[in-house]
């Protein structure tokens, strides 16, 4: 795939997901991404059973490299300054306050390099009366009110993966993006700031634009019900997904492939307002009838009507369906001590050319030799 972003060399001092996840959907994109973690622990998400190569650090670090430094050792920060003026975008997503302490403030670090794109990601923001509390995924999700429109108020519990940590990741990333291009009309770098109840709160736009605008305030259930979404569970104990929107070709579709096209004869189902006002009488109809046929019988006749649907994969199927072998998305680096690694590909393309290749995330400190090397082989000779 074109790199685009070749040419772009990325400091990342990020810990567990939002920093990461910015470096790399950079990386992603042919950025030169250096890791920089602290001697013998690194990341905090790398440590596992043991090990420092957890499935977490997995997930978030690829197509990266890593170095390992301490600040606090003069010989470590002279080889961090040196980075720094070498580097177009630096990454952190400590607490407010910790990246001066640990000299890696924006003032410090923009006097070192005036082009640099400072990105700085934080839980609720770098002031307030919040800014010092400490934040995860749950926390951020609760605080922008996204998490009301999740849990389930019958069995309350939390679900789901860590969608508000991945989320500013990419709200990061989408804000260096645009100080990158901008720079290369001014020559200056900017500060970019994200925290994560920002980026949930403009997540859950949706919710709150129907607060602004009707007074209405959503809950779990008030989406599916709009858009007519289900989960139907089959006589195999497998299960199909349902959006069938608003237009009613879909629906005379389903009424097709379940062989009901009585069903509009119920002033219940009638029309789609009907439907959205009845639809726990739908999902106690259609379940009754989705649990008379296995999975794979349901997909064909769904088909067959052009009935929007998708079988509700579990992570073992989802990238073994015919649609997702031909989209590639399964792909495989090589690391060269760990061996075979295999992810999911970036799903941006360019000129048609999909992004197969990936380089496997790195061990801590695998490439400090490297870096110090290239440093040392740039200064200029006396």
């Amino acid at each position: 795939m074109p790199k685009v972003l070749e040419g772009i060399t990325v400091l990342e001092q990020g810990t567990f997901i939002t920093g990461p996840a910015a470096g790399m959907l950079l990386a992603d994109l042919g950025a030169n991404v250096i890791k920089i973690e602290q001697p013998g622990t690194g990341d905090p998400f790398r440590a596992f059973k043991g090990g420092l190569y957890s499935p977490h650090f997995q997930t978030y670090n690829r197509n990266k490299r890593s170095i390992t430094l301490n600040t606090k050792d003069a010989e470590d920060a002279k080889v961090f300054d040196a980075l720094v003026r070498d580097a177009d975008v630096y990454i952190q997503n400590f607490r407010p306050g910790a990246a001066e302490r640990l000299g890696a403030g924006e003032a410090r670090l923009r006097a070192l390099n005036p082009r640099l794109v400072y990105c700085a990601i934080s839980g609720f923001g770098q002031t307030g009366p919040a800014a010092g509390r400490p934040a995860y995924d749950t926390v951020a999700q609760a605080a922008s009110g996204f998490l009301n429109l999740l849990v389930n108020p019958e069995n309350p519990r939390i679900v789901g993966p860590a969608i508000a940590d991945a989320l500013t990741g990419f709200y990061a990333a989408y804000g260096i993006l645009g100080a990158l291009v901008e720079r290369s009309r001014t020559g200056v770098g900017r500060s970019v700031e994200v925290s994560m109840l920002e980026a949930m709160c403009h997540f859950n736009l949706d919710a709150f634009t129907h607060f602004f605008a009707e007074g209405e305030v959503m809950g779990p259930y008030s989406r599916p019900s709009v858009s007519q979404s289900y989960t139907l569970k089959c006589s195999d104990g497998k299960w199909v997904a349902l959006h069938m929107s608003s237009p009613e070709k879909f629906w005379r579709g389903l009424a097709e492939a379940i062989e009901r096209p009585d069903i509009f004869d119920d002033a219940r189902f009638s029309s789609r307002e009907a439907r959205i006002a009845h639809q726990d009488q739908l999902i106690e109809l259609l379940g009754s009838i989705f649990a008379t046929r296995p999975r794979a019988e349901w997909c064909q006749r769904l088909e067959a009507q052009d009935v929007p649907y998708a079988p509700m994969y579990d992570t073992s199927e989802a990238l073994q369906d015919p649609q997702a072998k031909h989209m590639q998305l399964e792909i495989q680096g090589i690391h060269p001590v760990l061996g075979k690694w295999t992810t999911v590909r970036s799903p941006v393309s360019f000129d048609g050319v999909r992004p197969t290749d990936v380089v496997p995330p790195p061990m801590l400190g695998e490439h400090n030799a490297e870096i110090r090397a290239s440093l040392a082989a740039a200064q200029p000779v006396a």
